[in-house]
């Protein structure tokens, strides 16, 4: 098998598994949500218009203006936010990022010369240089 063949499989194992089932299922929830869907187009439309205002030189720029699309803006995310079917894609979504973070560290550690069935699954801490090798243990 080759390395190409091997990833494949992977990504068939990958979506076979119950996070990234959940994670379609909530991802084509949201994306068939009306209200939530008019609720991300607000707060674009919002953070477009902020973003055009803020990027005006200072003596054209309107500061009332800004801060209010500011607040306009936190509002809106905070309602795209608060949907329920948004929060539940969010903690799918997090399932997802953490299943990749393992399959991605479990590589980093394999092309780093370590055993792919017993490396850590766990990125290494920030002063770790990731080689088990050199390592004095874990504080």
């Amino acid at each position: 098998m080759t390395v190409i063949e091997a990833s494949r499989a992977l990504g068939e194992v990958v979506q076979a598994d119950e996070r990234y089932k959940e994670y379609v299922r909530c991802r084509d929830i949201n994306d068939e949500d009306k209200v939530l869907q008019d609720l991300i187009g607000e707060f674009n439309l919002v953070r477009q218009n902020l973003a055009m205002e803020s990027d005006k030189p200072a003596g054209e720029r309107d500061d009332e203006k800004v801060r209010e699309l500011t607040e306009k803006m936190h509002k809106a995310y905070e309602a795209v936010m608060t949907n329920e079917n948004m929060a539940a894609f969010t903690m799918a979504k997090q399932g997802m990022d953490k299943l990749m973070s393992e399959i991605n560290t479990i590589l980093t550690y394999s092309v780093e010369g370590e055993d792919p069935r017993t490396c850590p699954t766990e990125p290494p801490a920030a002063d770790c240089s990731g080689s088990c090798s050199t390592c004095g243990g874990c504080g």
